[in-house]
């Protein structure tokens, strides 16, 4: 499943804001190197296709464009870094917040 939110991540319920963000930093921190390397390129091919777009744009369609990339940046790494990190949930979530 796609979670565009930490809030509907099943292994976060519960925690405060600050806690999942915690859970999911340490998530991507202990991630395999092979994986976070294609994750980054991800991000730079994104970041790179809208960046041309708005060096090769004029007038009000740059505006279009920087909105484009605030909105579509985040909804596709987001997503992309829950479902790799999730695995790490639940165990992460363990060690850092006993209940």
């Amino acid at each position: 499943m796609i979670y565009f939110n930490s809030q509907s991540i099943p292994e976060l319920q519960g925690l405060t804001f600050s806690q999942r963000m915690q859970v999911v930093r340490a998530a991507a921190d202990r991630l395999s190197v092979p994986i976070k390397i294609a994750l980054n390129i991800i991000k730079l091919i994104i970041l790179s296709a809208l960046f041309i777009l708005i060096a090769r744009a004029e007038g009000w369609a740059i505006v279009g464009y920087v909105l484009l990339l605030v909105i579509a940046y985040p909804l596709i790494t987001r997503p992309l870094t829950f479902f790799l990190c999730r695995s790490q949930f639940a165990v992460i979530r363990r060690q850092q917040f006993p209940q």
